[in-house]
């Protein structure tokens, strides 16, 4: 009985395995080999050589996009956290009517009803030299001339970033917060507990599984990003998605796959570091 009930649970598995090891795990190992091929102008040569690699750790310009790349995460992360957390609380904790909570988070999903690259290029217009945000500054008398750093700008492309994935920290933050004993904050304040020490000490703590999975989600699409830094820079800023979209766009598959292993060993070992301190498998 517990061999048929063993045989059952595998075929059951099978599908799902399957696609996990055609479209995932197969596809990574494909990268992996190709990064150790060479590749010239007409033709890429296939065979075992650690070149790719070499120029990239011997390149100066591989340190400097992958700060940039650090960078935009970081920034991006610590926003989307600051707005995340305060929209999850505020529908969490301040609207007690249920159909009220779902019309407002309804409403934060609305952006999300067109693709990302209409709602970045959005931007483009409001923060142009001739945009509305230059042109309100000006006949409000705040700036004499435009800003020039509103766009094609480091401000621009974390601008965009943030618009883009600031959902993906309000929902998991939003999901543990509603799962909270509201019996835990009411005991809070009736042993003299202040709003604040409320938040620190019973709130904080039991959201950071929330915080977690948003943190993931933040960072793993911001440093797998590239299209946002191209547009939103004016090609005046790189990071790691943008080096290999042009490796790739130069027909430089091996050169492109070594930056990729490497953007995922990197992906991989931050993942790694936030999993130490919280056990999301209970939010799964």
């Amino acid at each position: 009985m517990l061999k048929n009930r063993h045989i059952q649970g595998w075929l059951q598995a099978s599908p799902l395995t399957l696609i996990l090891i055609g479209f995932l795990i197969l596809p990574i190992i494909t990268i992996v080999v190709v990064s150790f091929w060479q590749a010239t102008e007409f033709s890429i040569i296939p065979g075992f050589s650690f070149e790719n690699y070499e120029f990239l750790f011997g390149s100066p310009v591989t340190y400097k996009v992958f700060f940039a790349t650090f960078k935009y995460a970081a920034i991006t992360w610590a926003m989307t956290l600051a707005i995340g957390f305060t929209v999850a609380y505020y529908l969490a904790f301040h609207i007690q009517n249920q159909t009220t909570q779902i019309a407002l988070f309804l409403l934060c999903t609305i952006p999300f009803w067109t693709s990302n690259i209409i709602r970045m290029i959005s931007w483009i217009p409001f923060l142009g030299r001739n945009g509305i945000a230059n042109s309100m500054l000006q006949s409000w008398g705040i700036t004499d001339q435009p800003l020039e750093w509103l766009l094609y700008s480091d401000f621009s492309v974390i601008l965009a970033f943030v618009h883009l994935y600031t959902l993906f920290m309000v929902v998991p933050i939003f999901n543990t917060m509603t799962r909270i004993d509201h019996s835990l904050i009411e005991a809070a304040r009736d042993n003299g507990a202040s709003g604040f020490q409320t938040l620190t000490h019973v709130i904080l703590p039991l959201t950071k599984p929330g915080i977690m999975i948003g943190t993931i989600f933040v960072l793993t699409l911001v440093m797998g990003d590239f299209i946002t830094v191209r547009f939103m820079s004016g090609s005046q800023k790189a990071n790691v998605g943008r080096l290999i979209s042009n490796d790739i766009a130069l027909l430089q598959y091996p050169s492109a796959a070594a930056t990729a292993v490497i953007l995922l060993i990197t992906v991989l070992i931050v993942i790694g570091i936030l999993l130490r301190f919280v056990d999301i498998r209970k939010e799964l």
